[in-house]
């Protein structure tokens, strides 16, 4: 019995192990400090440093820079003492450079001072730009400056910060440790930057509008709701850009489009947030087929700035966004990946039936739009792997769009797929108020009858639709799914610096 607790207490040992020694590499750090505090070195009193140059920038500029004096800022990654000379890896926003320390050039007490100091400290460092004889491009200072003390040494190097919940829920550390996570969402600002590059040269004005709103309108999902003290009244958060920027369209703006965040009370995935980045825009006097063409030509556009081809691979697919996209209505995507034909099943009766049929699960509400919708999630969605636009869907499914002429019940509306994922939502926005307002009735039934994610009737929208909406096109963007593609990453929180998280009880 004796020699079991011995030995149980060894394996408990053991676990705590790792735990004593950060306690005590912190406990040490924490010295470090009130030892340079208590000589009047307190790093944290300092409030700016000449960063000149970052990493990328030297080593690209070598033959230019070659023994000029340069100044550098970031966060030493590694460190090798090697008596009277060492060297430390300092990495910025951009990448990393090697600085070499030599006492001659220092001085004996700043480099015993260099020699104290941790990996995981943010420095500033002022030397002459050479290339070792190994053939490293490095920084021979002859200043370095602690500029922040790190307290809470970082994750062992070699084996980096490879757990998914510490990486997303201390995105801080991750981006310390993860350089291809810095490029990620480096890539992410400069897509954003040449989406609007891209609008403003084809006259589109960037506006705002509110997130917090009486009705949620826009789109079928679930809303937040919170209450407004102020005004006492009960709000929500928006679910879309829509219903704002159509009346921006009213008031004669033209073309006019928002990139922000809304919020739907949804489930978490690899593809779904909470909240997330939806751009919208909406363009008067064209329809959804100049919507195609603009979609097309911003996404090869996006394409061709951020990844250098419009032929991109994406988690070992190649994706060809070089070639026209397919253009596919959803009937004739049903008829070609379920074999069933909607032209010939023009009654609500008949469509739940062949749905029975496959084994397609309906609610009673649904009409035969409905279940064409259904059929195409089932059978259709995941085989669109090239760029392809889903074109003229059902009315049912589509409150707010313009029906088609020579077919009232369907609508002029198109989804872009690519790798099975719906990238964005776009219509030939309706513009008859009398027929928005029978629409409306519509969804409100739905609501009353228990779908949450039911649209209700806006009164002041249709007020403005009456003083009259011209023809008009209109998209919605889900950037985080385009991110997504553009930087090959292949679940939303990757491409989220704050993805949303489960609390975690103290």
């Amino acid at each position: 019995m004796a020699d079991q607790n011995q030995n149980q207490q060894k394996a408990e040992n053991r676990q705590n192990a790792p735990q004593q020694d950060m306690n005590q590499l912190m406990k040490v750090r924490r010295e470090k400090l009130a030892g340079l505090q208590a000589e009047g070195k307190d790093p944290f009193v300092i409030t700016t440093y000449d960063q000149q140059y970052h990493a990328p920038e030297i080593k690209e500029h070598f033959e230019e820079m070659e023994g000029s004096e340069v100044s550098i800022a970031g966060r030493m990654m590694s460190k090798r003492v090697m008596g009277k000379a060492s060297f430390c890896n300092v990495q910025d926003r951009f990448g990393n450079i090697q600085v070499y320390a030599a006492k001659d050039s220092l001085g004996d007490e700043p480099y015993k001072a260099f020699k104290k100091m941790d990996i995981g400290d943010i420095v500033g460092v002022k030397g002459t730009v050479f290339r070792t004889k190994m053939g490293e491009i490095s920084v021979h200072a002859s200043e370095i400056t602690l500029l922040s003390k790190n307290l809470v040494p970082l994750p062992e190097k070699f084996h980096g910060l490879q757990d998914t919940d510490v990486r997303y829920r201390q995105r801080y550390l991750d981006l310390i440790m993860n350089q291809e996570v810095r490029d990620t969402f480096m890539k992410r600002s400069q897509i954003i930057s040449e989406i609007r590059r891209f609008l403003d040269d084809r006259g589109f004005m960037e506006v705002e509008t509110p997130m917090l709103v009486s009705n949620a309108g826009g789109a079928a999902a679930r809303p937040f709701e919170t209450h407004y003290n102020a005004l006492d009244e009960d709000v929500k958060l928006r679910i879309s850009l829509e219903l704002y920027l159509k009346r921006l369209i009213v008031g004669g703006m033209e073309r006019v489009y928002e990139i922000g965040r809304v919020f739907r009370n949804e489930g978490v995935d690899t593809r779904h947030n909470p909240e997330f980045t939806l751009m919208e825009l909406y363009q008067a006097y064209t329809d959804y087929n100049g919507m195609m063409e603009l979609t097309e030509s911003m996404f090869r556009h996006l394409a061709n700035k951020v990844c250098g081809s419009a032929r991109i691979t994406y988690q070992g697919t190649e994706i060809d966004m070089e070639s026209p996209f397919r253009r596919l209505s959803m009937i004739d995507a049903v008829k070609e990946y379920a074999g069933v034909d909607f032209s010939g099943i023009r009654t609500d009766e008949e469509a739940k039936a062949v749905a029975k049929e496959k084994g397609i699960e309906f609610e009673n509400h649904h009409k035969r739009g409905d279940i064409i919708n259904l059929f195409f999630d089932a059978y259709c969605e995941e085989k669109m792997i090239q760029p392809t636009f889903i074109i003229d869907h059902p009315v049912e499914i589509s409150p707010l769009t313009k029906r088609k002429p020579d077919d009232p019940s369907l609508v002029e509306r198109f989804e872009l797929y690519i790798y099975g994922r719906e990238m964005c939502n776009a219509y030939s926005e309706l513009n008859d108020p009398i027929d928005q307002r029978e629409r409306f009735k519509a969804q409100d039934a739905l609501s009353e009858a228990g779908d949450e994610e039911a649209q209700h009737t806006d009164e002041d929208f249709l007020h403005a639709m009456e003083i009259g909406m011209p023809p008009t096109g209109g998209i919605g963007y889900g950037i985080d799914r385009l991110v997504m593609l553009l930087t090959d990453s292949a679940a939303i929180r990757d491409v989220l610096l704050f993805p949303t998280m489960k609390s975690i009880k103290e």
